[in-house]
């Protein structure tokens, strides 16, 4: 396990958990006392957490990881789901990328099409991640309109007035919209009220309306409502989806993928 892979697991047990112990998280992940305390100290640095005595706690009430140190649980289905999302986009297009981790893998996956490695654009993409403009601006092919706004460290993402004036301003043809929930009661949302409007204002500029993400996060609900259910058009999800949940869907309209 490479210290990268421990730090993701450290995290994801301290936000499991709440805290952690030394003796118990060396157990967990193999490795000595030492090992976990340096990785904890190291950690602490960044501000990612909070040494204690015996180990360590979240960093403040409101925790969330950056982007960077996110779990990469489910990246096999992330990358499935990202190459479906990447192959409904038509050359030409523009589109509409939020950030997180399945729609920064959508990116990449555009990025790798061979039909999409000229044009005059070959994409245009709108986006208000900074790390998805990062990877794509590097790409001549394709047309990068970053919004401005007030960067969230978490998740790379721009909010606020400045972004919402840039945004409500374009047009998109198809809007990619990463989540952290998806009801089919509820509709789509995710924890923070300022990406909530940002990514509601992308799909109401947008004609068409994909929802990326794992089965994981669908049937369950977040803080901050993105749009209703009837809003969304296509929703690309893995095979863990429960046909229950799957049909709920269909029936308020939505194109379920399972890839």
């Amino acid at each position: 396990m490479t210290r990268k892979e421990r730090w993701q697991t450290l995290l994801d047990l301290l936000v499991e958990r709440g805290e952690l112990e030394v003796e118990p998280a060396a157990e967990a992940l193999g490795v000595s006392a030492a090992t976990i305390r340096r990785d904890l100290d190291q950690l602490a640095e960044q501000q990612l957490l909070v040494r204690t005595r015996g180990g360590a706690v979240l960093h403040g009430v409101s925790y969330e990881l950056p982007l960077r140190y996110r779990t990469s649980r489910r990246a096999a289905e992330k990358r499935r789901i990202s190459e479906t999302v990447a192959a409904l986009i038509v050359p030409g297009e523009v589109i509409g990328l939020t950030g997180g981790t399945t729609t920064t893998e959508v990116a990449r996956a555009l990025a790798a099409r061979a039909d999409l490695a000229t044009g005059s654009p070959a994409l245009t993409v709108v986006t208000n991640a900074l790390n998805i403009a990062g990877e794509l601006v590097i790409r001549p092919q394709f047309k990068i309109v970053l919004t401005g706004g007030v960067a969230r460290p978490q998740s790379y993402e721009l909010t606020g007035p400045l972004a919402m004036e840039v945004l409500g301003q374009l047009s998109v043809d198809t809007a990619v919209v990463g989540v952290d929930a998806f009801d089919p009661a509820d509709g789509a949302a995710t924890r923070h009220e300022d990406e909530a409007a940002m990514n509601r204002l992308l799909c109401e500029r947008a004609r068409r309306v994909v929802i990326a993400a794992d089965s994981s996060k669908l049937g369950v609900r977040a803080f901050a409502r993105i749009v209703a259910t009837d809003a969304v058009d296509v929703l690309v999800t893995d095979t863990g989806l429960s046909p229950s949940v799957a049909q709920a869907f269909e029936a308020a309209g939505v194109e379920v993928i399972r890839t």
